[in-house]
């Protein structure tokens, strides 16, 4: 959970959109530390046809990703709170199911990313509705990650056809 902090002289939003705001953003930066931890695991484990090209497009998720966890962490910084990305935090807090121990088939592969990247984006689109009346800046950085995102299933997915 992030805490508030008295680091900021000046906050740009009220105390109360400022703690309703800061948690909106923790949940997703939650999410998308869990989905950055994931992805590396199914990269690390995918076998079968078609090997090297889920491989090579699990990085190319995980680096959205991963730049989607710091610009969120940052905004939460910028807010005058101190984001969590604790691993006991993020075990305890992301609403992603955990993935797979082992290896797993290419198919299984693309179908349990497709599974992640569905979750980790309906946690998107729940706070960029939260944050419609709030603070339209954080907003609009949780719809530029879920657009990526979004781009980036539906490519996983259309592996499973």
């Amino acid at each position: 959970m992030a805490t508030t902090t008295n680091a900021l002289k000046r906050q740009i939003l009220s105390d109360s959109k400022t703690e309703k705001v800061t948690a909106t953003l923790q949940s997703n930066l939650t999410n998308m530390i869990d989905l950055a931890l994931q992805l590396k695991q199914a990269h690390w484990n995918v076998l079968g046809p078609n090997f090297r090209s889920v491989h090579l497009q699990l990085d190319e998720i995980i680096e959205s990703v991963r730049d989607a966890s710091d610009e969120i962490a940052e905004r939460v910084s910028t807010l005058g709170v101190a984001p969590d990305g604790r691993a006991s935090s993020v075990a305890e807090d992301s609403d992603l199911t955990q993935y797979p121990d082992g290896f797993q088939a290419v198919q299984d592969t693309v179908s349990q990313v497709a599974d992640r990247l569905e979750t980790a984006i309906k946690g998107l689109r729940e706070g960029i509705e939260n944050l419609e009346e709030m603070d339209h800046i954080s907003q609009d950085m949780l719809i530029a990650i879920s657009a990526t995102l979004e781009k980036h299933l539906w490519m996983v997915q259309a592996q499973e056809a």
